[in-house]
Order: structure tokens, then C-alpha cells, then sequence
């Protein structure tokens, strides 16, 4: 079994893989918050957030701990998931019921949720903290490192961190909140009428931007044979791929089903479990090699 399974370990599968479970993981995070506040009820669905970030944590932690880099990663991604999605989204959408903070409507219908419009004041402190992660000279972000060099910038003194030292869980956790967040950020200043409004002839050349960054980010993920490197590019990735969907459903060119998970259970049934084999499939996918060249 092993043996067939080092077979999927070459390209393009494992970017497919990659690719596949990180944007499937995008939509069912729809479908776990509304089957939350569905199951648990108004006065409870903040207790079971609560929990969900706990069990983030702890997977967090586990992951500090396990010595495949493949695993530290796959935990990173998913510790990462469960703590944005328990402890952060649903710290926005308390916030704002408490606070009484109203949807923005437009012809009878809510456009915008009230905790996503919360959302947008921590725009401040999503700049001011990704400063930090800019300015790290062991950052192995292709983006941040791109525009290093484009301004010869010096972005600290001494050597970077070594492969050894590095703790991939970290790395992949910050990672995916971080992208998850700045892109909720990055669509809803873009939606907001002020600024531009979803219906401006601007959103066009800027949706044509996304799907060509994603195409070309994708076509470099295709070239991976190494299934963590391929992981930490590909949550970037998909995330900018999933934006580009997340557009076309916010002008109704399509039902968005994972937003009605109750209404489509069975297509949202079919997502999670073609995830979770995927997902399978690439934990137990073995690698011999411990060395990587990308992220």
C-alpha cells in the first residue's frame, strides 16, 4: 500500500491534491458556521466556537510536537482553520449582535452580514501586524521576498533560521490565518461602496487580475513533488482562487450551495467526504526526502 500510495507523491497530483483540499476547505467553513448556529442554537453557538478554537489549539500543539514535516504542516493548516474560524470569525459575529450593528441591506436583501462589516475595523491591526512578518528576515514568503528585492531592501541583520529550526505548524497556522483574513479584508473594502461597491466597472479588471494570479500561482503548484513545501504555496493559492468565486457569488451569477448547507446536504455531503479522502490520501502519501526549495 505504501508503495502505490509514494506513486501520487509526483506532479501534478500532489498540487491537484493540494489545491483541491485547501479551496474545498474555503466553502465547508460556510457550511460548518451555519450548521453551527443551526445545531447549537443562538445561545449556544459562541460555547461551541469556543470549543472549536480549543480543539484548534490543541491540534496547534500536537503539531508543534510531531516530527513529519508533512504532518506539522497539515496541522498547521487545520489548527489554523479551526482557531480563525471558532475564536476570530465568531468573536465578529458576537460582537455585532451584541453591539446591534445592522446588515447592509439592498432591495429587501442582506448583501453583507453584520459581522463581516465589523470585520473591516480591524483593518488596522491586520496592517499593523503584518509589518511584521514583512520585515522578518526569515520570511520564505515569495510575495514579501519578491518585493525585497525589487527594493533592495535589507530586512534585518544576521542569517536566517535554518531548515531544522523552523516549526512548520507555526509556520503554516500563521500562514493560514493571515491569508484568510487579509483576503475577507481585501473583499470587503473592495465591496464597500465608498471605496469602489461591488457593482463598479472596477471589479472587473480586478477579477481578471485574481484568476490570472491564480492561474500562474497554480501552474508553479502543479510543478511540486514535495507535499509540504506544496501545502504552504498552496493555501495562498487557493484562497486567491477562492476569491475570484467569491466575487461571482456576490453577483448572483450562481447559488453559492455551501451557504445552504441544509438546503444542498447532499452536495455539501459529497464536498467533505471527497475532502477528507484527499486529505487521507496525502497523510499517508510517504516522503523520503526532508529538504525543500520553496516556501
Amino acid at each position: 500500500m505504501s508503495q502505490e500510495l509514494a506513486k501520487l507523491n509526483r506532479a501534478p497530483l500532489v498540487g491537484f491534491a493540494v489545491f483541491f483540499i485547501v479551496f474545498a476547505t474555503m466553502g465547508l467553513g460556510h457550511s460548518v458556521m451555519i450548521l453551527m448556529e443551526a445545531l447549537f442554537g443562538h445561545h449556544y453557538v459562541y460555547h461551541s466556537a469556543l470549543g472549536m478554537g480549543v480543539v484548534g489549539a490543541l491540534v496547534w500543539y500536537f503539531g508543534l510536537t510531531n516530527k513529519s514535516e508533512t504532518m506539522q504542516t497539515w496541522l498547521g493548516f487545520l489548527a489554523g482553520t479551526f482557531v480563525w474560524t471558532g475564536w476570530a470569525e465568531f468573536s465578529f459575529v458576537y460582537y455585532s449582535r451584541a453591539l446591534n450593528v445592522l446588515p447592509l441591506m439592498e432591495n429587501g436583501e442582506i448583501v453583507t452580514k453584520q459581522e463581516y462589516l465589523l470585520m473591516t475595523s480591524s483593518i488596522g491591526v491586520l496592517g499593523c501586524s503584518l509589518l511584521f512578518f514583512f520585515f522578518n528576515k526569515d520570511t520564505k514568503c515569495n510575495f514579501f521576498r519578491w518585493f525585497h528585492r525589487r527594493l533592495h531592501m535589507k530586512v534585518g541583520i544576521g542569517k536566517p533560521i535554518s531548515l531544522n529550526d523552523r516549526n512548520f505548524c507555526n509556520i503554516t497556522a500563521v500562514e493560514t490565518i493571515y491569508v484568510i483574513w487579509f483576503f475577507y479584508i481585501f473583499l470587503l473594502v473592495i465591496y464597500d461602496k465608498n471605496f469602489l461597491g461591488d457593482d463598479s466597472w472596477a471589479m472587473y479588471p480586478i477579477l481578471v487580475f485574481i484568476v490570472s494570479w491564480t492561474a500562474y500561482l497554480t501552474a508553479r503548484l502543479l510543478k511540486f513533488t514535495r507535499m509540504s513545501s506544496a501545502i504552504r504555496y498552496g493555501i495562498p493559492t487557493a484562497i486567491i482562487g477562492w476569491t475570484a468565486v467569491e466575487i461571482l457569488g456576490r453577483w448572483n451569477l450562481f447559488e453559492e450551495f455551501w451557504v445552504h448547507p441544509l438546503k444542498y446536504g447532499v452536495q455539501v455531503s459529497v464536498v467533505a467526504l471527497a475532502f477528507l479522502v484527499v486529505l487521507g490520501v496525502t497523510v499517508m502519501t510517504p516522503t523520503d526526502r526532508t529538504k525543500t526549495k520553496h516556501a
